[in-house]
């Protein structure tokens, strides 16, 4: 007789809440602690809970069973409403700099950590609460999230993993059936919406607010304790000791961050509120607020409402990410006291991610290796996107299925040939014919001899391709689709844009009516191009 797995969960490991020094108060009343990098709190309990998405297969890889995932008790803890044995609920410590001004503590004013579970790779892995009520670090908020924010939080982080992006993981979206009061437009028109709280999973969870705040505060002891730490447990391969080791880890997060921002770049992906506050020092993509994919190729374009001068937009990732390592190597320099080789690592950091941005790229074209001559032909072809305001993701995708032997072949029917590809990449205002059609003909003449002189068969070539170029993205208007489906109480939706989004480089015919462009009709409606900070 084989027996049932006990249906009690896997008690949580304390790391950071066990190792890093805690305020001594516990509870939710507003604070600034000093010389703490966390306060003990509790989840608030919620009315209603139930699952809207329960990630399985993560799930399984974290050690939970099959009878685990289907119980109560589960559902319990991830909604607040129960203790997970092991756990030590709390909220982090940490500041940073918001559209470029340091905006003082500001801490998890809405995620609660419970504690750590080993990952069948033997990692150790966070578990957090996103939405769980009020902390310390709230700011007079209500410590809540609403359905459409923690909707498309877990639904991009589950789409980043799949299309290979380090991200912070969705285990379980659970909608509270308690109503949560926002100002959705930032128009005083305050309504109730449904409330949800997803648990977020990743090794850390730390933030280059984390050490900033240490740094304005002054509190070296307390900034070497978190930098050993960080070192010993998220970095054990760094050489050297003191300084040495702090300048190799520097330089490790400066590589990691502009290895992300080459993979959101050519990916067409916008964090919309790249504070210092919202990077990991993991290089994780965190914090999922008002984040956009590339429709139309717009390098101006913010997905921001907020962002009123454009700092976060789609060309300016990468220099963002920089400027934020340098917030970082400040406050280093409160324990090396020597600007020098930070500000030498920094310097590399441009050079890194155009190494990576290349690399990547030739993968795109279904390129060998990126060679100088590239750069023209790359520059060109964007500039031809953002002329015509070509889709980004359709644009690449589409490309592995241009004849590459027609480019050496004459007449109108070859021409014709090379550009029929990429036709469903176009928008209906601004289609692929007459002057535009000839200009697109002549690059891919050019894309052709370039193809000719690479030593990859035409096979070889497609398939390095769709293996960089995703079919599938998750568009903003997708995702609002999925909510407006969920308020008309249908999930299918949901599971069928989760589906899709698990592979994206490799869709199934089903998956068909999620490929295409963003329709006429999501240009200007809500939630389905730009969006606000309000969750």
């Amino acid at each position: 007789m084989t027996l049932e797995p006990s249906l009690a969960l896997p008690p949580l490991t304390q790391h950071y809440a066990r190792l890093l020094p805690a305020d001594p108060e516990r509870g939710p009343r507003l604070r600034a602690p000093e010389g703490a990098l966390h306060s003990f709190v509790d989840p608030a309990p919620v009315a209603n809970p139930a699952f809207l998405a329960l990630n399985r297969p993560l799930g399984e890889a974290l050690g939970l069973s099959p009878a685990q995932l289907d119980g109560d008790e589960l559902l319990a803890c991830l909604a607040g409403n129960g203790a997970w044995p092991g756990a030590t609920p709390f909220a982090m410590a940490y500041g940073g700099h918001q559209f470029g001004t340091w905006a003082g503590q500001l801490g998890d004013g809405r995620a609660i950590n419970l504690g750590d579970l080993q990952d069948h790779e033997g990692r150790w892995q966070s578990l957090q609460l996103k939405g769980a009520g009020p902390t310390p670090y709230s700011r007079g908020a209500d410590g809540r999230a609403v359905l459409r924010s923690s909707l498309r939080e877990y639904v991009c982080s589950e789409a980043m993993a799949a299309l290979g992006v380090p991200t912070t993981r969705g285990l379980s979206l659970v909608q509270t059936g308690d109503p949560v009061l926002r100002d959705r437009f930032y128009n005083g028109d305050v309504r109730p919406e449904p409330g949800a709280i997803v648990c977020r999973v990743a090794e850390s969870f730390i933030r280059f607010g984390h050490f900033e705040l240490l740094a304005a505060r002054q509190d070296r002891a307390t900034l070497e304790t978190l930098l050993s730490y960080v070192e010993d447990r998220h970095f054990p391969g760094l050489t050297g000791q003191g300084k040495d080791r702090h300048l190799a880890f520097y330089e490790a997060v400066c590589q990691r961050t502009a290895d992300l921002a080459a993979q959101w770049s050519t990916l067409g992906f916008v964090h919309g509120v790249l504070n210092t506050d919202n990077l990991s020092i993991l290089g994780l993509t965190i914090d999922y607020g008002p984040y956009g994919w590339l429709d139309r190729y717009t390098p101006e374009w913010t997905p921001n409402t907020s962002d009123h001068g454009g700092r976060y937009r789609y060309a300016q990732q990468a220099a963002i990410a920089q400027w934020n390592l340098a917030q970082l190597g400040n406050a280093l320099y409160l324990l090396l006291e020597d600007a020098a080789p930070l500000q030498s690592i920094l310097n590399g950091f441009e050079a890194r991610f155009r190494d990576q941005w290349r690399g990547l790229f030739a993968h795109k074209l279904g390129l060998s290796r990126f060679e100088p001559r590239d750069e023209g032909l790359v520059t060109d072809l964007l500039r031809l996107m953002e002329e015509a305001g070509t889709d980004f993701t359709l644009c690449f995708r589409h490309l592995a299925e241009v004849p590459a032997r027609e480019a050496f072949l004459e007449g109108e029917a070859a021409r014709e040939a090379l550009t029929a590809p990429l036709s469903r990449a176009f928008y209906a205002n601004a289609p692929l014919e007459g002057a535009r059609q000839e200009s697109w003909q002549a690059w891919l003449l050019r894309y052709g001899a370039r193809l000719h002189a690479d030593p990859a068969d035409p096979s070889t070539r497609r398939a390095r391709m769709n293996a960089q170029n995703p079919a599938l993205i998750p568009r903003n208007y997708l995702t609002q689709q999925v909510l407006d489906a969920l308020e008309q109480g249908d999930r299918a939706p949901l599971d069928q844009l989760l589906t899709a989004l698990s592979r994206p480089y490799a869709p199934a015919p089903e998956d068909a009516p999620l490929l295409g462009p963003r329709p006429a009709w999501a240009e200007t409606h809500p939630g389905c191009t730009a969006l606000s900070c309000s969750s």
